[in-house]
């Protein structure tokens, strides 16, 4: 189903994937660890024997840190292929039968005004079989995966605002009429430097980041650069006001 064409007016939605709009805590962010714990011991390790859990778990920490996703510190340091690192990491048995999500998202997301793009630091191919079963692709106008997440031809995922900038210029708008829509405070927290509304997300998260290092505190206050705090994405609508 077309997206309907709609005014400059209207808000524009860059919806998250992961933990937004499903559930990737219960099943599918368990796996992607794993796959990523045994990628990167085998690129840290001595070509024999993979690295050791000690010196994997620093490494993917210490690279989230510093740069907003481990993947991007293999690519710097260790000279990884970031193609090969996502095909491998999201490589699953059976991804339909690891999908939690609520249901009533399609009319919901029909409900709300305005024109959406999923804006995930996914790669396309697994971000798209999510959104085939989620039934959510006929919602959004645009689909924009980390591949397509390049500033001077250098990749710049999620928190990074050079890349909000590049995509707002892209699809011509305003940083006043933009909501995104995610789980990850560090991105809000990004999007909100550039004049972005934030609405955060919480009722999948299980830790404080995306690596599982930090642990979530027991009162999730929304800090001052969210501006909607929800449980649930089905909340967004009545908490509309708060974001226009």
């Amino acid at each position: 189903m077309p997206v309907p064409h709609l005014n400059r007016s209207s808000p524009v939605w860059l919806f998250d994937l992961d933990n937004t709009l499903h559930n990737a805590s219960h099943a599918i962010f368990p796996t992607i660890t794993a796959n990523m714990n045994t990628y990167i011991a085998r690129v840290l390790g001595d070509g024999v024997t993979p690295a050791d859990d000690a010196i994997v778990n620093a490494a993917r920490a210490a690279y989230w840190r510093r740069y907003g996703a481990t993947l991007l510190g293999m690519v710097k340091h260790h000279q990884v292929q970031a193609a090969h690192f996502l095909h491998e990491t999201h490589a699953f048995d059976d991804l339909r039968a690891m999908i939690r999500a609520e249901r009533g998202l399609g009319a919901l997301l029909k409900r709300l005004p305005g024109r959406k793009i999923l804006l995930t630091n996914a790669p396309l191919r697994y971000s798209s079989d999510v959104m085939r079963h989620l039934g959510l692709r006929q919602h959004f106008s645009h689909h924009v995966a980390i591949e397509a997440m390049h500033v001077h031809r250098q990749l710049r995922p999620k928190p990074s605002t050079l890349m909000l900038r590049k995509l707002m210029r892209k699809h011509h708008i305003r940083p006043g009429r933009c909501i995104l829509v995610e789980d990850t405070l560090a991105n809000l927290k990004g999007a909100k430097k550039l004049g972005l509304r934030t609405a955060w997300v919480t009722q999948y998260l299980k830790m404080a980041d995306p690596i599982g290092v930090a642990k979530l505190p027991k009162a999730l206050n929304r800090p001052a650069y969210v501006d909607v705090k929800v449980k649930s994405v089905r909340h967004l609508a009545r908490r509309l006001h708060r974001l226009r």
